[in-house]
């Protein structure tokens, strides 16, 4: 029976290491991908903050009254042009398939009609400087008491962005081999096998062996719960630091049994009585 333990034991370990490679490979480009969208997730929010920065430009020259002869200001000018520079670098990292794209589309479109208007407000004066502050902070529509998406000015629409992609990122992070679902069972599974077959073990050491189990006994799960449990999460261990752990448990599953069968296949030797004979044997007629 400790053999079989100690196979089913090594088999779990096995198992898992196997399944940490496959899933390890599979979702890899998964991972990737997330973590291009955090890029453009991080792009959508600088391109907000310029957006801000460029609302603050306008109502300085506003407070000014002299647009006709200082014009948007070079503030301006450059906030803008790093909203459209970050926008661009958002495209690379989008998520949300073609309705991502068409939304970014229609982001970049709202900001070319901003800097039109501030344009336009050097000759139309506080009228066309009224229609670019518009653009920029124009609040949504409602529908039942809920905004509307890409229904408002171009702050608003970006902030409508950046939760368009965020939503896609969860998707992606939780789809196909970082699905959670999957994860608790492939992983979760051997685990609770190798905890009771370690229980087992620990319960036949005790009760017919009278000794208590070692402690590589207890740390030979610990060490596989200590990959598998993180594979279950956004964060999984890295292959350099999952192998070698996985690989020390093997080798303590190994060595937990190896005291018990060495004592089963050469047990103690049975006292011998007095006069050089054991105990039970019998004694030669005269």
């Amino acid at each position: 029976m400790l053999r079989w333990l100690r196979a089913g034991v090594l088999t779990t370990v096995a198992v898992t290491a196997l399944l940490y490679l496959v899933v390890a490979n599979g979702a890899e480009e998964q991972i990737a991908a997330a973590g291009r969208t955090t890029t453009a997730i991080w792009h959508i929010g600088a391109a907000y903050d310029q957006a801000g920065a460029a609302d603050t430009a306008l109502k300085a020259v506003s407070r000014t009254g002299a647009i006709d002869l200082i014009g948007t200001s070079g503030d301006f000018a450059n906030a803008t042009a790093r909203v459209s520079s970050h926008l661009t670098s958002a495209t690379e990292g989008n998520a949300a398939g073609e309705q991502g794209l068409s939304h970014i589309q229609f982001v970049q479109g709202q900001l070319t009609t901003c800097v039109q208007s501030a344009n336009t407000a050097i000759l139309d004066g506080r009228p066309g400087l009224d229609r670019a502050r518009d653009a920029l902070d124009d609040e949504p529509e409602y529908d039942g008491g809920n905004p509307v998406p890409f229904t408002g000015g171009l702050k608003q629409s970006l902030m409508d962005l950046k939760a368009l992609e965020a939503d896609a990122r969860d998707r992606q992070r939780s789809s196909g081999w970082r699905d959670p679902a999957l994860l608790r069972s492939l992983f979760l599974g051997p685990l609770a096998v190798m905890l009771l077959l370690a229980g087992v073990t620990g319960r036949l050491i005790v009760h017919r062996f009278r000794r208590y189990p070692g402690p590589a006994l207890v740390l030979a799960p610990l060490a596989t719960a200590s990959i598998s449990i993180p594979m279950c999460t956004m964060n999984p261990p890295n292959v350099a630091i999952a192998l070698p752990v996985l690989a020390a448990a093997g080798a303590l599953g190994y060595l937990a049994y190896r005291p018990r069968l060495a004592e089963y296949r050469f047990p103690p030797s049975a006292p011998r009585a007095r006069g050089g004979h054991t105990p039970g044997a019998s004694t030669p007629r005269a």
